[in-house]
């Protein structure tokens, strides 16, 4: 026995945010993350989180599209961001665009972007990433 394996023992191992008893929001080893008890995720374990996300975004962009990997990363950029806001597979429902952009297509995949329910539920967001498609700049 070690702390680790007697603080998993007696924290308890939870995957997603739940609330203790006394109703503070925690996460994985009674991380207490509730601001209201002073409570946080400290910048580089934010950082952390975010690159396995996009690591695990990007693997399984890679995945699911043989091509994926012949974008520039900016391009690249645009799916994965799509990807990480509503899922691989939510993007992979996006054929019309996704059949531009393999093709390099890049102004028709903008169109196509912008045509779409995302875009209207949230469409700053998707200007910019339709942009960045069209031109390969950064937005």
């Amino acid at each position: 026995m070690n702390i680790i394996q007697q603080l998993r023992n007696e924290e308890g191992v939870v995957a997603h945010a739940y609330q203790d008893t006394l109703g503070f929001w925690t996460i994985g080893v009674g991380r207490l993350i509730d601001e209201r008890k002073g409570g946080l995720l400290y910048p580089d374990e934010i950082d952390y989180l975010l690159a396995n996300d996009v690591k695990r975004k990007t693997d399984g962009l890679n995945d699911a599209l043989p091509w994926f990997h012949l974008l520039d990363e900016r391009r690249q950029a645009v799916l994965i961001g799509m990807a990480f806001q509503m899922g691989v597979k939510g993007l992979l429902a996006f054929t019309t665009t996704l059949s531009h952009v393999r093709v390099g297509r890049y102004a028709e995949a903008a169109v196509a972007m912008l045509e779409s329910t995302w875009a209207k539920q949230t469409p700053e967001r998707a200007k910019r990433l339709s942009k960045q498609m069209e031109t390969g700049e950064w937005q």
